[in-house]
Parts: structure tokens; sequence; C-alpha cells
């Protein structure tokens, strides 16, 4: 299925900072796959949903600047972060709407920009997950051709989170309720998907900032879940859950008063092993629950 790839990078600002093992992860996924990324490096952060709070203009005017970066380029916007393909393909959306039903506030966003000396929205790319990339324009058949290192006898339980899924009011490439594109991803390279109730629901990092019990308690339930379904890592294509599920673990544990120790894995670092690319470099140390076991039980 695929051709020559090219995207408009946006990598978010987690992938930068708290999870750089994403970025370098995502960068040796696809240099291996023959994927060009062309970075937006005057790229805004999304807002994680917050900026709407105070201001769903705000909102919109700052991701209009990074979709019109990506229009610059007449490239698709790929994202690695669920919460920013949420955020930004939300506002595609809604501003693509405007077009149609209320040219004037499109009109509000674009004078925005263009005070700022900024490039105006005009509604003609899209915004599409790193998931979204591998399944719908890259292809399963094709990545299962580029395994070299069968994850046979791994059980892998996804972790989508709830922005991928439900921030958008279309989801032509999934069933937002009962996904299957990273299930399949795993079947491609030799991993068998576990299923569990909470794959699809919120990690609880909203909340963590004023109900941290709570979050940790959300958290702790889907992990509990995942090894109970016998899983022996949790993936998952949003960093926010990451630091949830992995950097808290800990933290996590305490709350539900249970030691867990699964590891928690970003997508591309998963993809990756079963191309034969090194542990190393893919930043596997920096995660805070070990990795180590999988990496023995799949023979690094």
């Amino acid at each position: 299925m695929s051709s020559h790839l090219q995207y408009a990078y946006f990598p978010g600002c987690v992938a930068q900072g708290a999870c750089r093992e994403l970025y370098q992860s995502t960068q040796a996924l696809t240099q291996a796959l023959g994927i060009e990324l062309i970075e937006l490096k005057k790229a805004a952060c999304c807002g994680s949903g917050t900026f709407k709070e105070d201001s769903l203009l705000l909102e919109d005017t700052v991701n209009a600047r990074n979709i019109a970066l990506a229009e610059e380029l007449n490239l698709p916007l790929l994202t690695h972060c669920s919460t920013c393909q949420g955020v930004i393909g939300r506002v595609d959306e809604r501003l693509k709407e405007s077009q149609q039903t209320n040219p004037a506030y499109l009109e509000q966003v674009n004078g925005l920009l263009t005070q700022e000396g900024c490039l105006p929205y005009r509604g003609n790319t899209t915004v599409k997950h790193l998931l979204y990339a591998i399944v719908a324009d890259y292809g399963l058949q094709e990545l299962e051709n580029r395994v070299s290192r069968r994850l046979s006898g791994i059980k892998c339980a996804a972790f989508y989170g709830c922005y991928l899924l439900r921030a958008q009011k279309s989801m032509p490439y999934d069933d937002p309720y009962n996904p299957q594109s990273m299930e399949n991803i795993f079947r491609a390279i030799g991993a068998t998907p576990i299923y569990y109730r909470g794959r699809t629901q919120c990690c609880g990092w909203p909340l963590s900032s004023y109900a941290t019990t709570q979050a940790f308690k959300m958290a702790g339930m889907h992990i509990q879940e995942a090894l109970v379904a016998g899983a022996d890592c949790m993936v998952t294509p949003c960093p926010l859950c990451h630091l949830n599920l992995d950097s808290r673990q800990p933290e996590v544990e305490k709350v539900v008063g249970e030691k867990l120790g699964l590891p928690v894995l970003h997508l591309p670092q998963l993809i990756a092993l079963a191309l034969g690319i090194k542990p190393q470099e893919l930043g596997l140390e920096r995660h805070i629950v070990s990795t180590r076991p999988l990496l023995e039980k799949l023979g690094f």
C-alpha cells in the first residue's frame, strides 16, 4: 500500500520533554519504514484540551496556525500523541464546518493569525495519528513484510485512551468504541493481542492535577485488568497515558495496595523492536517500570 509517504510532523510537547523516548523511537521507526517526516519546528503546544476551558477561540486559533504550517507544505499533519490528535483533529473538523456554516468565525480566526504574521487556515489537509498512518497509509501487509524479528509469545494489551477515539466527530479508521487498529498491528508483528475492559477508557491523567488519588485508582484498575488478562506489556499511542501508566506506576501501586510491575511501551517502540531495531536506540531504558523482563522474553 505504501509508496513514498511524507508528513508534516507535529511531535508535541511531552515527546520532547518527559517522554523523549517517544520522539526517539518515532524517528527510528519512520526511518526504518522509509516514511519522511518534516518537523514543524514553529508549531505551538495544542493545549491538550485546556485552552478551550478559557476560550474556544484561543484553542481554534492556536491550532489553526499549527494546521496552516502543514498546509504550507501541502502535507497531512502527523502526530504520535493521542491528545494532540484529539485536540488538533477536532479543531480541524470545527473549522472545516465553519467554512460552510459560520464563515464569519473562520474569518475571525484567520484575522487573528494575519495580525501575528501567520498563514491563514485553508482547510485543505488532514490530521492523522501515527497509528492510522501505519494502518491506513503504510498498510499492515507491508508492515508484516518488513518484520525481521517476530514478537512471538508476547501478549500485548493496547491502551487507546479516550482522546484518540472520541474527541472527534468522525473516526474513519476505526470503531471509537471497539477499535482494532492496535490489535491488528500486534498480529502483523507476531504478538498476541490481549483484550480487557479498560483499553478504551481514560487513563486518569486529566484528573491527576486535582484528584490525584482517583486518577491513580483509574490507572491501577486498567493495569490490574491487563495483568489478569495475561499481558506481558501494555502499549499506548499517547505519551500522557504513558506518564500516568508508567512514570507514576510506583505511586499507583501505593494507592491500589498491590505490586504491579507491568511495562508500558509507546506504540513505535513495540513496532521498532519487530523491525530489529535495538532497544538502546528506542529509549527503553528511560521507562520507570523496567522493560528488561519483556526484552529478555523477546531474546534481546
